[in-house]
């Protein structure tokens, strides 16, 4: 597709969501184009809390399914659709609300702090929620001293260095597009690039996490690169993020390693999004009584913002 046909799409898009009372929300790891098509950009947080804030009719999720999930929990008023019903998450996959019941079961009085990377029967269970930009806040937040951080163990493990006062108990999960990041790749960008700051996720493994120059969530590491001095940058996290840290910092030069692509979010295609926006569906409607479990694990993250 070239990028006149596009952009001419995009628009096309954006004036029949209007007219469907419609809200387009992406994720910063979709296609340039899909971003291109929205209202709202940005990370699990940030889509959240657009998703909460929304006055339109209908919310149509450019993302995964989890994401999809979580906007329904938050706007049970509100018609939900998602653009590509197979978009699902990996790591969502790696937790189920049966093996978490038994989990509990082995600790009790232990807590469970949840990333929002999971399926919402896995948030019903949970005392609170995070996203990667409030995960230690939410972790100093928890009340037990022990506390069992669900689904992503690099996550967890990166809190738990930041709070040291708790004792995390990490689920055994991960984001597998950054967690095949290996250091010898990072050696290599650092080598060519030895002038470069490292930007890197926190769903990065640990000894990748140890070589960056700073940690933080999609929008943390964009923010970073929009207003530190450095003129060169090295980022560790999926590479759909692109397209936005031109746009903040045109003048600046990034470099990304091979391979950090989501296959999942690339399944948000422009003319996906056309006929999600045209024929408003597939719906994505949580179950009202796991939507109730989940709600008060979800607000109050966004309270902690």
């Amino acid at each position: 597709m070239t990028r006149g046909v596009s952009v001419n799409m995009a628009e096309d898009i954006k004036t029949l969501a209007r007219e469907r009372r419609a809200v387009i929300l992406a994720h910063s790891y979709c296609l340039d184009e899909v971003q291109a098509a929205a209202d709202y950009v940005g990370d699990s947080l940030g889509l959240s809390q657009a998703a909460a804030a929304a006055t339109a009719e209908v919310i149509i999720f450019a993302g995964v399914h989890f994401m999809a999930e979580t906007a329904s929990i938050l706007c049970p008023d509100k018609k939900v659709v998602l653009v590509d019903p197979e978009a699902g998450c990996p790591m969502a996959d790696m937790i189920t609300a049966r093996d978490l019941a038994a989990r509990k079961a082995e600790l009790p009085g232990v807590e469970v702090l949840t990333y929002v990377n999971s399926p919402a029967e896995v948030k019903a269970l949970s005392d609170l929620c995070c996203t990667s930009s409030n995960a230690v806040a939410a972790l100093r937040a928890m009340k037990s001293e022990t506390v069992l951080m669900t689904p992503d163990r690099n996550l967890a493990g990166y809190a738990q260095k930041q709070v040291p006062e708790k004792k995390v108990l990490a689920w055994d999960g991960f984001c597998p597009i950054h967690h095949q990041l290996r250091p010898e790749i990072v050696r290599k960008l650092k080598g060519a690039h030895p002038g470069a700051r490292v930007l890197a996720h926190p769903e990065c493994c640990p000894e990748i996490l140890a070589m960056s120059d700073f940690i933080g969530s999609t929008t943390a590491i964009l923010k970073e690169a929009r207003v530190s001095s450095a003129r060169e940058f090295i980022i560790l996290t999926e590479n759909g993020v692109t397209r936005q840290l031109f746009l903040d910092s045109p003048d600046k030069v990034f470099h990304f390693p091979e391979d950090m692509v989501c296959p999942d979010m690339k399944k948000n295609t422009l003319a996906g999004l056309r006929r999600a926006v045209e024929t408003l569906t597939p719906e994505i409607r949580v179950p009202e009584d796991i939507r109730c479990r989940a709600l008060g694990a979800i607000e109050r993250m966004l309270r902690l913002v």
